[in-house]
C-alpha cells in the first residue's frame, strides 16, 4: 500500500532518514515525540512535500505524482475537520458528493444522526468530541482505500475515544484491502487498535514491531545498582538510571524470568518503550 525507501528530508539542522512499509490489511502505528519526523513523515505520504533524496510509492504511484484519482483513493483526518466551521454537516455532504463519486450521502448523513451529529447546526459550535467523529466520518465517507489518521483521538473522553476505535475497526473490516497509518500520544488507542507499530526519534525510525510482540515480549526489568553488574545484559535494549539504580528494556522477557527469579520484571506498554529508547542509553 505504501512503501518509504532511504526517504531523506532536510531541515536545516532537522534530517529525516526513514524507510517503512505499510501493507493492506493492516492498522500501522507511527509514534514519537513532538518534533521527532512524524509531520513529515505524514506530508511526504500525502505528497505535500517532495523529498531530497529517496522514494515514496502509495498506491503504486509517487505521491507528488498523483492525479485527481488517485488522490480520491486516499483519506485523511487531521486535526483540524479541513471545511470551512462555518458549515454544517448538510453542507459538507453536498460539497463530498461532488468531490467524490463513491460518496453516498445517504449513508453519510445517517452515519452522523448515529454518531449524535446534528445536520444543520454549524461545526464551530460543535464539542471536541463531535468534531473529532466528523473528521472520521469524512475521511472514511468515500470508501478511500488508505486512511492517513493524525491524532484522531487526541482530547476526547474514553467514551468518545473508544466510539472512535470502533469507527476505525469497522472501517478495516469491510475491506481487508484497506490500510490505516495512525499516530497518536495515547499508548492504550495504539495498543488496541494497532497491528504494527513503527516509533520515530531524531528523524530516524528506531523500532518496527507487531504490537502483539512488544505486549507479550517486552518489558522492564527494575534492578538495583549494585546488582546491575551481575545481569546479564545481551537482551538490554537501553536503560535508564533511577534513584533506586535502572530501568531497563528487554524484548526478551522470558529469559530474565527463567534466569533470575525473585527481579522485579514488568510488562512493557508503549508509553515505556518511548521513555526508555529515546532518553535510555545502551
Amino acid at each position: 500500500m505504501v512503501t518509504v525507501k532511504n526517504l531523506v528530508k532536510r531541515y536545516g539542522e532537522f534530517s529525516l532518514d526513514v524507510s517503512m512499509e505499510i501493507p493492506a490489511g493492516r492498522i500501522t502505528g507511527l509514534i514519537g515525540r513532538n518534533g521527532a519526523g512524524k509531520s513529515t513523515m505524514i506530508k511526504s505520504v500525502l505528497g505535500l512535500i517532495r523529498p531530497d533524496e529517496g522514494q515514496i510509492t502509495v498506491l503504486g504511484k509517487e505521491p507528488y505524482k498523483f492525479e485527481k484519482e488517485d488522490k480520491r483513493q486516499i483519506g485523511v483526518a487531521l486535526a483540524e475537520v479541513g471545511f470551512s466551521t462555518y458549515l454544517a454537516v448538510e453542507d459538507i455532504a453536498k460539497i463530498m458528493k461532488k468531490l467524490y463519486p463513491t460518496f453516498e450521502e445517504t449513508v453519510f448523513l445517517k452515519k452522523c444522526a448515529d454518531m449524535r451529529l446534528p445536520q444543520k447546526k454549524l461545526i464551530k459550535d460543535f464539542s471536541t468530541g463531535m468534531k473529532a467523529r466528523l473528521r472520521v466520518l469524512v475521511a472514511m465517507s468515500h470508501n478511500a482505500k488508505l486512511l492517513i489518521m493524525d491524532e484522531p483521538t487526541a482530547g476526547l473522553d474514553v467514551e468518545a475515544r473508544l466510539e472512535i476505535q470502533d469507527m476505525i475497526r469497522e472501517y478495516m473490516l469491510e475491506d481487508e484491502e484497506r490500510a490505516v497509518l495512525l499516530t497518536s500520544h495515547i499508548s492504550t488507542d495504539l495498543e488496541s487498535l494497532c497491528d504494527d507499530i513503527y516509533m520515530i526519534d531524531n528523524g530516524k525510525i528506531i523500532l518496527h514491531e507487531d504490537t502483539d510482540t512488544i505486549l507479550s515480549h517486552y518489558a522492564i526489568i527494575k534492578v538495583e545498582e549494585s546488582k546491575m553488574a551481575s545481569l546479564d545484559q545481551q537482551y538490554i535494549l537501553k536503560y535508564r538510571k533511577e534513584s533506586y539504580g535502572y530501568e531497563c528494556l528487554t524484548n526478551e522477557k522470558q529469559y530474565y524470568i527463567d534466569n533470575y527469579p525473585g527481579l522485579t520484571i514488568e510488562k512493557a506498554g508503549i508509553d515505556d518503550l518511548i521513555l526508555v529508547l529515546t532518553g535510555g542509553k545502551k
